[in-house]
């Protein structure tokens, strides 16, 4: 640990787009893993509402460790951590928690316990919802990660930041990631109808990027209209299995199915920029998407910092 706040001490924190597609949030925890995480890290906190893409993050950090909140892990009794034996020669190095789900089955004194134990042994825990356990815990993560529209890493000091300043930052930003999943997800569906299938999928503040290799033949303007027209309909949005969603009747490929609002009606102020823009070095051609926006959308202001002394 004195290595790791040597190397990083000036860190404060990082924030990053949260992606919404399953693949990129996996390859985005291992750039997070590559950059941020030290050996001696013993206790990893992740903080974020149910569907943020909090375990995908995980697995992308920590490929192949068993997350216990897996539908193929919920039989799996007793759990790992409260079972440690640190003198087995095949004791696993990391463990995971998800204090959320856990505490239906745990004492939290005893999910307490187990955590302390198994840092103590030398171990690393992984730990959902760390905020839950925080204030019986009675000790900070070595690196705290928080997911809503974005993602926010931070290393922890005396001074904090503390678990609850990462809730603050991260619980109310969680619907407008799902707004925009949805939009993003209802514009590809509608660009599908005319038989434009072709394009990949980027991100930007509060919206979403459509990419395509050349300037496909369609009217930003009529588009956004026509959205906006499935919006008004307030169509239903479900969950069919990993790789699809339903809007409506209709069936739709998606890579982050349970990131979306209920139904198209909830999303608010949907906007497109009704202009390609065409990325000087690639020469891709960018269709921007935004939500709850105020006003025109002028390239320059869709990643704007505001910065306060």
């Amino acid at each position: 640990m004195a290595y790791s706040a040597r190397m990083q001490q000036s860190h404060l924190y990082s924030v990053y787009f949260a992606p919404r597609g399953l693949t990129r949030m996996a390859d985005l925890g291992m750039q997070i893993a590559q950059q941020y995480l030290s050996p001696f890290d013993k206790l990893i906190g992740v903080i974020g509402e149910a569907g943020s893409g909090k375990s995908m993050l995980i697995k992308g950090m920590f490929p192949g460790l068993e997350l216990t909140n897996d539908d193929e892990g919920v039989n799996v009794r007793p759990l790992p951590i409260m079972n440690l034996d640190a003198s087995a020669f095949y004791s696993p190095h990391t463990y995971h928690l998800d204090i959320r789900f856990e505490s239906a089955f745990t004492q939290m004194w005893q999910i307490k316990d187990a955590i302390l134990d198994a840092i103590n042994a030398g171990k690393r825990v992984v730990v959902e919802h760390f905020d839950l356990i925080y204030p019986i815990l009675g000790v900070n993560a070595h690196l705290l990660i928080g997911v809503g529209n974005e993602i926010i890493i931070t290393r922890p000091n005396m001074f904090g930041p503390v678990p609850q300043d990462i809730v603050d930052s991260v619980a109310h930003t969680l619907p407008h990631r799902k707004m925009a999943h949805s939009a993003e997800d209802l514009c590809g569906h509608v660009l599908e109808s005319r038989g434009i299938t072709r394009f990949g999928h980027r991100d930007v503040k509060h919206g979403f990027i459509l990419t395509f290799d050349t300037k496909p033949d369609i009217d930003p303007i009529k588009l956004e209209q026509e959205v906006k027209d499935e919006i008004q309909k307030d169509l239903p949005i479900s969950y069919v299995d990993d790789q699809h969603i339903s809007i409506g009747e209709e069936i739709y490929h998606c890579t982050g199915p349970r990131m979306h609002v209920v139904s198209t009606g909830e999303i608010k102020n949907f906007a497109l920029l009704h202009d390609f823009v065409q990325d000087p070095i690639t020469k891709e051609y960018y269709l921007v998407g935004v939500v709850s926006a105020k006003g025109e959308l002028r390239v320059n202001d869709l990643n704007h910092i505001h910065l306060q002394d």
